[in-house]
């Protein structure tokens, strides 16, 4: 099991109830494609603090791409280099689901902003975190992604769209 630690700067205090209240209330499901275990276990332990978030786990593009279209998980956490293929070839292979709104891509890497990860995110990926993730970023980001997911689902229900689409309200004021 891997510990990662938790930075409290001094003088600040940490809420505890608001953090495991939090938690609770996130739900949803995310798969992880990555081929590397510790990368792996990492994601693993922390998301072991959402009990009701909902993990399954690829070690590689085309067991991601199988385990995403067997059943559709709200997030994907995509490692950028695979061993089979590339996660840009997972984004394109999803793109339809993508595009639809039935789950958000997010891309995993270690390396900073590169064409692949441009492409990726002109064919829906959501965003990019940078490897190794970090406490913080899980426990404060997972969270809005969902929320974002969960409220553009609530909103394509009540105005017919499909979720994912995208539009723009524009209203005029005549002086």
């Amino acid at each position: 099991m891997i510990f990662a630690p938790l930075h409290v700067n001094e003088g600040e205090a940490m809420d505890m109830t608001e953090t495991d209240a939090t938690r609770r209330d996130i739900r949803g499901s995310v798969l992880c494609i990555e081929d590397d275990p510790v990368s792996r276990e990492l994601v693993e332990a922390l998301l072991a603090a959402f009990p009701t978030v909902d993990l399954r786990l690829a070690a590689d593009g085309r067991s991601g791409i199988r385990a995403a279209l067997d059943a559709m998980p709200d997030v994907i956490l995509l490692d950028m280099h695979l061993p089979d293929i590339g996660g840009l070839e997972v984004v394109r292979a999803l793109n339809q689901h993508i595009a639809e709104g039935e789950c958000q891509v997010i891309l995993l890497t270690g390396d900073k902003l590169t064409f692949d990860i441009v492409k990726a995110m002109s064919l829906g990926a959501r965003e990019y975190w940078l490897k190794p993730l970090s406490l913080d970023r899980l426990q404060g980001d997972l969270p809005r992604v969902l929320d974002t997911l969960h409220a553009e689902r609530q909103d394509a229900v009540e105005s017919s769209l499909k979720p994912g689409s995208r539009w723009i309200s524009a209203s005029s004021t005549h002086h």
